[in-house]
């Protein structure tokens, strides 16, 4: 089998710190959620600087941040690092927003309230962009105000949770949220869920009677095509909605079979149906989300990117592959997460609510997060009269350099940027330098 992941992973997460920070210690935390759940972390400081007034959190949905490469310039600046994963790191079978975002919720207390952090800042890194704005839009609101249900219907903690807004957000190589990513990046010519290897020709991207070339020449597909392979990408994503709603209804009508004054009355084989039914949490498999028409055809959204995506420069084939967005979930973390029509975790529609300082940073050669598609519209979405928008042109999508090379060039950049952004916003919170 060819070994079609992205070089950029063969030495490890791109989003990693390359070299020790010798000046740094770190601490192993736990903290719990407001609904009880626990979630870990690395808590990061400079040795020497026992109680920093700055802290910056950094997380993902599903990946583990713990050693970000923001970790050694902002503990040498005077900051707090709080690398944290979710309560489901790795793995985001069962992930459902509407509770990952009191694990954040959990990180901003616990610098608060446990380190004495002043202020604290989120860096929503890729998909902990659309994570950190969906957590600070609740937390802004009133208790009575907030979620009550996630997009299945299932109750959720935020009305009772003690939620504490961060004091500002960087979104560094962020995206529209991992449900509008899925939007476009789905294969719609899957003609059967239960038999991904069906294939509509006409809407498949990688057949060459669309337009597709050889890789890794690029293509350029007609404005026709294009408007017909994302009007069925949104209906395929609607389609799978059903499908787990669909599951979500024979569980409710369990529910309330079992909850039925009649039901200790019927027989016993009968009420296991029902009880199992209601237990039954089944898992969707999700197939072909390797195909965004950017991956292939520069021309669409101009920039400098490679070929190919975040993943793989073979999109084409890693579409075929187990490794892909959103391959496996419950019908709760396809609505929550993954579905671009009913998730709520969108980045634009919750910067709307956000007032606090924002900086948006783009990664001029990023080849998952597009400039006109994706970067440009978060930053017009911002309302907060603090905002920037600064673009790295020669950035990948992690700050990551070459294949195989130990110096981070445009992290340097890129911090070189940030720990001023920081410390002009909030000064009145640092100590005072001798």
């Amino acid at each position: 089998m060819p070994i079609l992941v992205s070089k950029t992973y063969w030495l490890g997460m791109p989003f990693n710190f390359r070299i020790w920070p010798e000046h740094a210690q770190c601490e192993p935390v736990t903290m719990k959620a407001d609904d009880f759940r626990e979630l870990r972390g690395l808590y990061w400081t400079a040795k020497g600087n026992e109680k920093p007034r700055i802290g910056v959190v950094v997380m993902h949905p599903r990946a583990d941040f713990t050693h970000h490469y923001i970790v050694p310039r902002f503990t040498k600046a005077g900051f707090a690092v709080l690398g944290a994963n979710t309560r489901n790191p790795n793995n985001d079978t069962n992930t459902i927003h509407e509770e990952i975002i009191l694990d954040a919720n959990a990180c901003v207390k616990y610098l608060k309230d446990v380190k004495g952090c002043q202020k604290v800042l989120l860096f929503g890194n890729s998909g902990g962009g659309s994570l950190f704005a969906f957590f600070q839009a609740q937390a802004r609101l009133a208790p009575q105000q907030r979620l009550s249900h996630d997009p299945a219907g299932i109750p959720v903690a935020l009305k009772g949770a003690k939620m504490v807004p961060a004091d500002g957000i960087i979104l560094c190589s962020a995206h529209k949220g991992e449900g509008k990513i899925m939007n476009e990046c789905i294969d719609p010519s899957v003609v059967d869920e239960r038999n991904p290897e069906l294939t509509d020709p006409d809407l498949d991207m990688y057949d060459p009677r669309n337009g597709f070339r050889e890789p890794p020449d690029w293509t350029e597909y007609s404005t026709e095509f294009c408007e017909r392979f994302r009007a069925a990408q949104i209906a395929r994503v609607k389609r799978i909605d059903g499908i787990a709603r669909g599951y979500i209804d024979e569980f409710r009508r369990a529910e309330l079979l079992r909850a039925d004054p009649e039901f200790k009355k019927l027989p016993y084989e009968k009420r296991m149906r029902i009880l199992r039914q209601e237990a039954f949490e089944p898992v969707m498999v999700i197939y072909r989300t390797m195909a965004n028409l950017h991956y292939v055809d520069r021309h669409l959204d101009p920039s400098d990117r490679p070929y190919g995506s975040l993943i793989s420069e073979r999109p084409d084939l890693m579409n075929w592959q187990y490794l892909g967005f959103g391959r496996m979930c419950t019908p709760r973390a396809w609505l929550s997460t993954w579905s671009g029509v009913s998730s709520k975790a969108d980045l634009r529609a919750n910067l709307k609510q956000i007032e606090e300082p924002v900086i948006v940073v783009n990664a001029g050669r990023d080849n998952e997060i597009f400039p006109n598609t994706d970067a440009k519209p978060i930053y017009e979405a911002v309302v907060s009269k603090d905002r920037k928008y600064v673009n790295f042109p020669e950035a990948l999508h992690y700050f990551e350099p070459p294949f195989g090379q130990k110096e981070t060039p445009d992290v340097d950049k890129l911090m070189d940027l940030l720990v001023p952004w920081v410390e002009e916003r909030f000064a009145s919170a640092a100590p005072a330098t001798s």
